[in-house]
């Protein structure tokens, strides 16, 4: 093929798409159908979320310093977007120029390897089987998957077949940016006959916005002429600003319309493609780089992990449910600012609920992006209760199979953010994800190898990007050490190898270890820490005698840094399951499960959940009195 991925489109959601698969190894072409950059100023505002994205990709580091933008608003009310969360580094609203900030990711996207052709508009869209065509011109592009970041009007979209349902505008708002005026600021001011802002930009222009009560989309084919503006700027301020000269028009409108889904085979949307909006402080500009961020690392894992479709559906069902949400906020706010005086009444009820810190909080997490997102709308089954967990992170490593998917899904039905841990099945660790999802909770994936150098600094890179990009922050509720090596079935002690040792005490106690002490500075106070042990360590199995000392290590582990994290309120315990099935071969046996469950004393074989469910008992705030413990859930076996 060509390239693995075309994208669409090489916009800001474009190029940071394009950037993130180039640095995930991908090959990546872009077509835009104009020839030059724009130089448009258009959006200018980031949130905190998409200053922690870029950030992570040191692209702020290339835009130098970005001066602070004030205070935010709701729907034309005062609204301090830092109150989302006042510790964060990035607390508040920022303000970067779309043109200063695609030239950036331009730049990014060109180092990383991607190929961006100018001058070069998609005008057919082939898919296939196994591959999509790209037609631009008489070129034919074949790729694995195409992606449309190509704006309101989507091509892509169209080409694609995507269901776009909404409604159209009904109420329109005109914006320029002026040179050669002189007009007092203005931030969100209301006349009698409509509402006026003004903005002076550092260059001397000035950004005015204004609607006039009423007025409806006029029909036009282009943005609106300066003398449109000219003429409601006076019918509302009472002001002459013919004099000025304009170098950006443009008009908006409250239309609110979302593709049904974003993703159609091979095909998907992420952007103002995928969501037209009306462009209320920054949120569309934000809301589309959030989706590109979140594409990038679903797109990665699908390109790399074969045949499984799991990251692509969880990209579409969590991004439709962060954009349905905006959508919301976004027409609430709407009506708040376009609407006349028969608003009055309502903008005053929440001007005196927005004075209230939880209601500032809670709505300026929504528009920074901040916010517990909610579940994706996909899911057949959600929560209606308050779990015991809700609000909290968790990190389960091995999580991509037996105990530790159970104890993932334990800990989300409990209303848990789970980082799942896998080491190399893609497959799996995005099925654990689904069945979080499908029943309502949070979970992500993290890929990193334990037992090998730097494994704990690779899993908490990833750990880390996935709760800052999800909760703003890195802070850490739950550690589960559950990931584990094992020897051979039937190995004799005089057959284990110094490699076969060195393995188990790598993966078994050494990453453990090394996971506490590097958790232990983002931990909260009142945390949890559950390492998984094993009823070994308490019976003569000499077969097992390696995997044994290894437990055992993991157990000393539990009790020593019990003492040393309890000034904190962390709890730090050791649980140790008995023969429990775990999705192996072996437990698809009948006379081998027969034969396994005379050793419990409830002539029973574990499920894991009956692991997952004391886990989650420690894991809350009703076990905070027990800590440094070894919890036999071995079903009896133990009892001799």
């Amino acid at each position: 093929m060509d390239a693995d991925v075309v994208v669409v489109g090489a916009g800001p959601v474009g190029l940071l798409l394009a950037g993130d698969l180039c640095a995930s190894g991908a090959r990546v072409t872009v077509l835009e159908r104009l020839t030059e950059p724009t130089t448009e100023s258009r959006a200018s505002t980031l949130h905190a979320r998409t200053m922690d994205v870029l950030a992570e990709r040191d692209v702020l580091a290339a835009l130098g310093g970005l001066p602070p933008g004030g205070p935010g608003h709701f729907g034309g009310i005062r609204l301090d977007l830092a109150a989302a969360d006042p510790g964060h580094r990035f607390a508040g609203q920022w303000k970067c120029p779309q043109a200063v900030l695609e030239q950036a990711l331009a730049d990014r996207a060109v180092r990383l390897g991607a190929r961006v052709l100018r001058g070069r508009e998609l005008t057919g869209l082939d898919e296939r089987e196994d591959h999509v065509v790209a037609v631009t011109g008489a070129d034919r592009i074949t790729a694995a998957y195409l992606v449309g970041c190509d704006g309101e009007e989507s091509t892509v979209r169209a080409l694609a077949g995507f269901d776009f349902p909404g409604r159209d505008a009904t109420l329109e708002m005109l914006r320029a940016d002026v040179e050669g005026v002189d007009i007092p600021d203005r931030r969100f001011e209301r006349h009698p006959n409509g509402l006026a802002t003004a903005h002076r930009w550092p260059d001397g222009s000035t950004r005015v916005m204004v609607h006039v009560f009423g007025s409806t989309p006029a029909p036009r084919s282009g943005p609106p002429t300066f003398a449109e503006v000219v003429r409601a700027w006076a019918a509302v301020t009472g002001e002459d600003i013919g004099g000025g000269r304009p170098t950006w028009l443009n008009a908006f409108g409250n239309t609110s319309r979302q593709a049904a889904t974003y993703r159609r085979g091979r095909v998907l949307l992420a952007g103002d493609a995928a969501h037209r909006q009306m462009p209320v402080g920054g949120q569309a500009l934000n809301l589309g780089l959030q989706d590109a961020a979140e594409l990038g690392q679903r797109l990665s894992a699908r390109l790399a992990g074969g045949d499984d479709d799991g990251p692509l559906e969880h990209y579409d069902a969590v991004r439709h449910a962060a954009g349905a949400r905006t959508l919301t906020n976004i027409q609430a706010q709407a009506l708040l600012l376009l609407g006349g005086p028969e608003v009055e009444p309502l903008r005053e009820v929440f001007g005196e609920l927005m004075r209230f810190d939880a209601v500032q909080a809670h709505l300026a997490g929504m528009v920074s992006g901040l916010g517990t997102p909610p579940a994706p709308q996909h899911t057949p089954q959600e929560r209606t209760t308050m779990g015991k967990l809700e609000g909290k992170t968790a990190l389960v490593t091995g999580a991509s199979r037996g105990i530790g998917r159970a104890t993932a899904r334990r800990l989300a039905e409990e209303g848990a953010l789970v980082a799942v841990h896998y080491a190399s099945n893609d497959e799996a660790a995005a099925e654990t994800v689904a069945l979080i999802e499908k029943d309502g909770g949070r979970a992500f994936a993290v890929r990193a190898e334990l037992g090998v150098p730097g494994d704990v600094h690779e899993l908490f890179l990833g750990l880390e990007r996935g709760l800052r990009e999800r909760t703003g922050a890195t802070t850490l509720d739950i550690v589960v050490n559950n990931a584990a090596a094992q020897t051979a079935a039937g190995l004799a002690p005089e057959d284990v190898t110094p490699e076969d040792f060195d393995r188990l005490m790598a993966v078994n106690a050494k990453a453990p270890f090394f996971i506490v002490q590097r958790a232990s500075a983002s931990l909260a106070d009142g945390g949890r820490i559950i390492n998984i042990s094993s009823g070994v360590t308490r019976v003569a199995n000499p077969e097992q005698v390696a995997y044994s000392m290894s437990k055992g290590a993991i157990e000393q582990l539990s009790l020593h840094m019990a003492r040393h994290l309890a000034p904190r309120g962390i709890t730090v315990n050791s649980v140790a399951p008995g023969i429990t099935d775990n999705g192996s071969p072996v437990f698809d046996i009948p006379e081998a499960v027969e034969a396994m469950s005379q050793l419990s004393a409830f002539k029973q074989v574990a499920k894991a959940d009956d692991v997952a469910n004391v886990v989650a008992f420690l894991a809350t705030e009703d076990a905070r009195w027990i800590t440094g413990a070894f919890i036999d859930t071995s079903g009896g076996t133990l009892l001799g």
